[in-house]
């Protein structure tokens, strides 16, 4: 235990700390901020840095999910539709890493390069969510009730082989998608059954990169001891902090570093 406790770092503490009170502040998933850290700034591998962030994302959703739920605000109707979707896709994701090596270079960028493209996704999902919401509910606003269950289990997939490479979109992406295949249901309940759903799927990929071996559980005690605390105070000072100033910044700085590891 005194080995295991003096390999926390407190720098990654910090940049828990840090990378937490921007997620009360906006919202925004932590792998979209915490994973490109980890990796341009801290120079961690790209599997171990996704694996550390998918486990440490499982636990900080916890409480979220456990909350929506008491207040009955998850549909787990669309849980459910999401996880047939997700749950075999990031099965699958997480052999195909393991078959082909998480060390080894080619997977590297691959990891890298899909990370990079879902902040770009982010980033754009942040600002043109209006614009997209009304584009994209005039497409679906003709689709049957089956067809609406297969894009939900479709974008479950998605989200799935997503988040498995990269710990990025079950969030903006994910709560985007949702409110234009159900433009009728509460958004807190859109949101609710996302935080539901991303609990066991970024568990199940955390837990596969433990598998495959990518995941650092210092850097993970490291990075919970600074956001958990963060994300309190970020959330409680969420409503001082201007929307219409800090999403532009925000989805600016998640395009210019999804831009640095895509290309």
């Amino acid at each position: 235990m005194p080995a295991f406790l003096h390999a926390i770092n407190p720098l990654y503490s910090l940049s828990g700390l840090v990378v937490g009170a921007l997620v009360g502040f906006t919202g925004v998933g932590g792998g979209s901020l915490m994973t490109p850290l980890l990796v341009l700034a801290f120079g961690i591998h790209p599997a171990t840095a996704v694996g550390t962030d998918l486990l440490y994302a499982g636990v900080t959703k916890i409480s979220g999910s456990a909350v929506h739920s008491y207040n009955r605000a998850v549909d787990w109707r669309i849980v459910g539709r999401l996880a047939s979707g997700s749950v075999p896709a990031a099965a699958l994701t997480l052999v195909l890493l393991g078959y082909f090596g998480r060390d080894t270079k080619s997977v590297g960028t691959v990891i890298t390069s899909v990370l990079g493209i879902a902040l770009i996704l982010t980033a754009v999902t942040l600002v043109l969510r209006r614009w997209l919401l009304k584009r994209l509910a005039e497409l679906l606003e003709r689709c049957s009730d089956r067809q609406i269950t297969l894009l939900t289990i479709a974008l479950g997939a998605t989200l799935g082989a997503l988040v498995s490479l990269s710990s990025v979109g079950a969030g903006a992406i994910g709560v985007t998608a949702l409110l234009t295949l159900y433009p009728n249901m509460p958004t807190v309940r859109i949101v609710g059954s996302d935080i539901a759903h991303a609990v066991p799927l970024t568990l199940l990929a955390g837990a596969g990169h433990w598998w495959i071996g990518s995941v650092d559980w210092a850097l993970l005690v490291s990075l919970l001891i600074g956001s958990l605390p963060g994300i309190a105070v970020g959330s409680a000072l969420a409503s001082k902090v201007p929307d219409k100033v800090l999403r532009p910044v925000l989805a600016g700085t998640l395009a210019l570093i999804g831009g640095r590891l895509a290309f």
